[in-house]
């Protein structure tokens, strides 16, 4: 019965995820990105997707066959909860900073307008979140550091590439409740998976902003 429960109470968080990734408004059937509230989605629910499927897909694969049966310890179930919430924050910060730095490449005298609007955005999604009740008492603080990342970014200098994905590779290796031996060993892998599943987010984004529409929103 509780291997039964823990799986309900987990797997709703994957579907979630890819509900939030595939779904119109949200997804693969977004249409241009032109206002903070499409932004906001758009970084919330990719956010999302690369932390949840990051972090499901590397526990699954260390599991093998006896991946159903973590759910079935309580004090693990916590553990993961709370990685999933921390991996979430870090994939935030990093895919804002990205955002970003596309809106400041198209208009680079108006670095201080991209920065009172992705801080505007990313406030927004924070404030929204709040603090889970399954995110663990460090939440709140890491969520703050996410904020004053984006405060002191220096929107100039953000590459057009893998440079601004810092936090989300090294979190899941931090964050993810496995034993430290075993992530010594994956780490480049780990770190590695998480740089993929970007690669497709980054093309969306490009695609699919509306960097002029956004500034004007900024001006304003």
């Amino acid at each position: 019965m509780r291997l039964r429960e823990g799986l309900r109470a987990a797997i709703p968080t994957i579907r979630d995820a890819l509900r939030a990734y595939l779904s119109p408004g949200g997804g693969h059937a977004l249409g241009r990105i032109e206002d903070r509230d499409g932004l906001g989605e758009f970084l919330h629910s990719r956010a999302s997707y690369v932390a949840q499927t990051s972090l499901y897909g590397y526990l699954r694969t260390r599991a093998g066959m006896r991946y159903p049966e973590l759910f079935d310890d309580d004090v693990f179930v916590v553990s993961i909860n709370i990685a999933k919430w921390y991996m979430w924050l870090e994939c935030l910060s990093d895919l804002s900073v990205f955002a970003g730095g596309l809106l400041a490449r198209r208009h680079p005298g108006r670095s201080a307008e991209v920065g009172r609007l992705m801080e505007e955005v990313v406030s927004g999604i924070l404030s929204a979140t709040g603090v889970p009740e399954d995110a663990g008492e460090a939440f709140a603080d890491r969520a703050w550091r996410v904020r004053e990342r984006i405060a002191v970014c220096d929107w100039a200098s953000v590459e057009d590439g893998e440079g601004p994905f810092l936090e989300s590779p090294a979190a899941l290796v931090r964050y993810a409740p496995i034993v430290d031996e075993l992530k010594q060993l994956d780490e480049g892998i780990v770190r590695n998976s998480v740089r993929f599943r970007w690669q497709g987010v980054r093309r969306e984004l490009r695609k699919t902003l509306d960097v002029d529409a956004l500034m004007d929103f900024a001006g304003r």
